[in-house]
């Protein structure tokens, strides 16, 4: 069974009472999950007994924190169905995407090619092609989002498709908390003979991804979204992808060999990861996967879908809220954007925030979807799996009174 209580009690954060006296209710997941004590705790051990650089030293600490650094990478990997060479590591998704537009897209791609987007993408996997389209002059084609149905217009996308030779789509928008029909859009793409990559870094804390499964050729993560630590994340490519690679960045680590007249790099994977690695951030996010293999998918999954249709049903009948998002659509994260038609969302998150509710307001990296939408911004509660029935309650009564007084 989904025992909350216990699973809350690994969140040290979560028992937090804010300056103000009212205890801490954390509504804002889907810019970054809080993490439990396995995380902190591998991390912290690493910087207290074998901290030290990995793959370069032969001491025993180098060697402790180079086992750590690659037993990291075999449990992402596994986590994910991929191979541990098909992983590289980066800062996060938006340094994946940049990577791929840099050590992919810069030596396969030229004037006049097509790159499929949608209008709910992330700023992050909107800018990087928009500056390679005025570097190389690539055309990039936005699907648009189905305003009746709040999802993508599938039949527009196929018409992109045509001609395309790379497609970019988010797995689950982190606005909408809608989650596209990846397994489709991944199809069509492998028909038309584009490439494609997904950004997957809403979607891998609310569902098992399997990249072989899968069938993409790049997917974007992000350790912060998923228990992990901030400053982590990791691009898995195919072996086909990775071998029309070029490097991103260069220096060491990434060499086979270096002279005064000119270098020679390795191969695969490790052409894509320079310098000092993330060690400690890859113990905790390696960390974060473990504790995250104990957890029931499905279950969470159910869980935080009950908690969403709550919020959404709750929010509904409050009169002068808007709600952007359905979270009884099959797949849904959790992540419900609204507004009041009276009370600006900065104010209204600020009020929210005196009751002790942690949320995001603002644009949330999608403009071109605000706009699609018609606002300027929305508020946003997203749920993950430590949230509770009581916390709902609590959010739709404080909610309630807010409008009821300022509205």
């Amino acid at each position: 069974m989904y025992n909350i209580r216990e699973l809350r009690a690994e969140f040290p954060i979560l028992s937090r009472v804010l300056p103000n006296g009212k205890p801490l209710v954390y509504f804002d997941n889907a810019a970054t999950s809080q993490k439990p004590n396995a995380v902190i705790d591998a991390m912290s051990r690493y910087y207290k007994t074998y901290n030290s650089n990995a793959h370069r030293g032969a001491h025993t600490l180098a060697d402790e924190a180079t086992t750590a650094l690659e037993a990291a990478r075999e449990s992402i990997a596994s986590f994910f169905g991929a191979s541990p060479s098909n992983l590289i590591y980066t800062s996060g998704t938006t340094e994946a995407i940049n990577l791929v537009a840099y050590a992919w897209a810069r030596r396969n791609l030229s004037e006049g090619d097509a790159i499929v987007l949608t209008e709910m993408e992330h700023h992050a996997d909107i800018v990087p092609w928009q500056e390679l389209s005025k570097e190389i002059g690539v055309e990039l084609r936005f699907v648009p989002l189905d305003l009746e149905d709040m999802c993508l217009d599938m039949g527009a996308y196929r018409h992109a498709l045509q001609g395309a030779a790379l497609v970019c789509v988010v797995h689950t928008s982190n606005v909408l908390g809608i989650r596209n029909p990846i397994e489709e859009i991944i199809t069509l793409a492998k028909e038309s003979g584009a490439r494609i990559l997904i950004d997957a870094a809403q979607g891998a804390a609310h569902e098992r991804i399997n990249f072989k499964e899968l069938g993409a050729d790049f997917v974007t993560l992000s350790a912060h979204k998923m228990a992990g630590p901030t400053g982590i994340g990791g691009l898995l490519a195919t072996n086909e992808a990775l071998s029309q690679c070029g490097p991103f960045l260069t220096g060491g680590q990434m060499i086979k060999s270096v002279s005064t007249d000119g270098s020679i790099f390795r191969d695969g994977a490790a052409l894509l990861e320079t310098g000092t690695p993330r060690i400690a951030e890859a113990i905790g996010w390696g960390a974060a996967i473990d504790w995250l293999s104990k957890i029931d998918f499905n279950q969470m999954h159910d869980h935080i879908k009950s908690l969403a249709i709550m919020a959404f049903e709750g929010m509904s009948q409050i009169d002068g809220i808007t709600v952007y998002s359905d979270p009884t659509r099959p797949g849904s994260s959790g992540t419900i954007s609204f507004l009041h038609e009276r009370i600006d969302s900065d104010d209204l998150a600020m009020l929210l925030d005196e009751g002790g509710f942690a949320l995001r307001t603002g644009q949330h990296c999608a403009q071109p979807l605000m706009d699609a939408l018609g606002v300027a911004s929305t508020n946003r509660i997203s749920l993950w799996l430590y949230n509770t029935e009581e916390e709902i309650k609590s959010f739709l009564s404080y909610l309630r009174m807010i409008c009821e007084r300022f509205g």
